[in-house]
């Protein structure tokens, strides 16, 4: 039962930690002015996949061991460098330009295909709150080798993760109250961009930094 329920509660913690908070405000921003069945229909299509998907890191970080970390870190830095030319923008009063080049990208994806893509380009930040979750599923796999069962597991606990991860903003879409919440969020790129610019910043700095320094081991 543990090996279920830590799985789920790094996934909520990795909810509302900075290494986390920028891609759900990417994608909540993605939201903005739809319908309430859009949403819920293209919030699901991104909880699966990213679920999946984050499954599947989970049987990668079995398989080639303690170099998932490296990787993992790099991706982290990388993340930190997007937020924080995002956030330029922004603050610049420059985001059109970004919002042109991807927007018509995107626009021509279905609904659901879009959010299956952010899913899966979501899923390859995992929060660093997820570090003991992976240096566990790391050590079982270099006591026990990787095996079918250590690879089933390593698929499960991060897809739980994953799962978990992304709960809370399909609670936002399902219930009302939390949905407002939602809608507030997703307009704050229109009615404060310096806000939001300095936000994204503040987390690129943050994801270079955990990306350069921390160790999760």
């Amino acid at each position: 039962m543990d090996s279920l329920l830590w799985p789920i509660l790094f996934g909520l913690l990795g909810f509302i930690e900075p290494c986390a908070v920028g891609t759900t405000l990417l994608f909540v921003v993605t939201l903005e002015g739809k319908r309430a069945r859009d949403k819920l229909q293209q919030v699901v299509f991104f909880t699966l996949t990213r679920t999946v998907v984050t499954g599947l890191l989970g049987v990668l970080a079995a398989l080639v061991g303690a170099v998932f970390l490296g990787v993992q870190k790099a991706v982290w830095l990388l993340v930190g460098l997007v937020y924080a030319a995002i956030g330029l923008l922004y603050v610049t009063g420059r985001i059109s330009v970004l919002k042109r080049s991807l927007g018509p990208r995107l626009a021509s994806l279905s609904a659901s295909r879009g959010s299956a893509l952010l899913g899966a380009l979501f899923a390859l930040n995992i929060p660093a709150c997820a570090g003991p979750l992976l240096v566990a599923l790391l050590a079982s796999a270099a006591a026990h080798g990787a095996t079918g069962m250590t690879l089933v597991n390593g698929f499960v606990s991060l897809a739980l993760f994953g799962l978990a991860l992304s709960l809370p903003i399909v609670a936002a879409v399902l219930f009302p109250e939390t949905r407002r919440v939602l809608d507030r969020l997703s307009g704050l790129s229109r009615r404060i961009p310096f806000w939001t610019g300095l936000l994204f910043v503040v987390l690129g700095i943050w994801s270079i930094w955990f990306g350069l320094f921390v160790s999760v081991a």
